[in-house]
């Protein structure tokens, strides 16, 4: 950037810089100069001749390239003295300071540029609105039932249904049932599903086999299995046990809301 001044009836015209450290990487780029070995007489020199065409009126920015010619000052000053060694016994350079703050400034310097260069370019960009295939987005990955069942088999399963089978007749009096009229126990899988999802709502995590045992006959406790069969198929619950002697565990993943859709089947 350019800026137009006018001294003692001459216009000259000053280039603008960020700061005092772009002023610098100007100065050592337009030199041609190692930045790592600044000539720092030359480079004050010239510094400070920016600095008096400067115009005087704007303290804050001025006041910030007036501490940089201090800075530049007293690094030309220290290099006229013998070099300082530090505790490891090296010689040390007074220019180090300010070459870091220099390295760091190019640094987020040119960022800044690749930066702008992204903006540009997405300027230019365009993006299609999605439009996936409903096949696609209704598509469900095939349940693993082996990650779901773990190492609990059905064989084991089936040895709990059928051992809450045989307490289920246990507890059927040998004398009394003999007397009066049965009637056939009508339960229905949907209704069942509706009675499982409300204790699936209040049981995150619970028990196979105590689950089985609160059914009041052997026909519930038949459909309660049943169900828990289809859930497990489904992927609602997840069936896992601890070691081969401690009792089935059951742990629901999936929203209980959702098993309407099965009820609905």
């Amino acid at each position: 950037m350019i800026k137009s001044e006018d001294y003692m009836g001459i216009n000259v015209k000053l280039q603008v810089f960020e700061g005092p450290l772009d002023l610098l990487l100007h100065l050592i780029d337009k030199n041609k100069v190692n930045i790592y070995d600044i000539p720092i007489v030359m480079i004050t020199e010239q510094y400070m001749e920016y600095v008096d065409q400067m115009d005087k009126e704007d303290l804050d920015v001025v006041s910030e390239f007036l501490v940089m010619a201090a800075t530049l000052l007293d690094i030309k000053s220290r290099m006229l003295l013998p070099k300082e060694v530090n505790e490891d016994g090296e010689e040390e350079d007074p220019r180090s300071e300010l070459v870091r703050q220099l390295l760091e400034y190019k640094l987020f310097k040119y960022m800044s540029y690749e930066l702008k260069d992204r903006q540009i370019d997405a300027e230019k960009a365009f993006y299609k609105e999605p439009s996936i295939p409903k096949e696609v987005t209704a598509y469900r990955p095939k349940l693993n039932l082996d990650e779901l069942v773990g190492d609990t088999t059905l064989i084991k399963l089936n040895a709990i249904f059928q051992d809450v089978l045989r307490r289920q007749e246990d507890k059927i009096d040998p004398i009394r049932s003999k007397f009066g009229k049965i009637e056939k126990e009508e339960v229905s899988m949907s209704e069942k599903l509706v009675q499982v999802k409300e204790y699936l709502h209040e049981n995150r995590k619970f028990n196979f086999r105590q689950m089985l045992s609160s059914n009041a006959s052997k026909v519930s406790v038949i459909v309660t299995f049943l169900v828990i069969l289809e859930l497990i198929k489904t992927g609602f619950v997840q069936v896992w046990q601890e070691d081969i002697m401690s009792d089935i565990e059951i742990t629901v993943i999936k929203n209980p809301d959702l098993i309407e859709d099965i009820v609905e089947d």
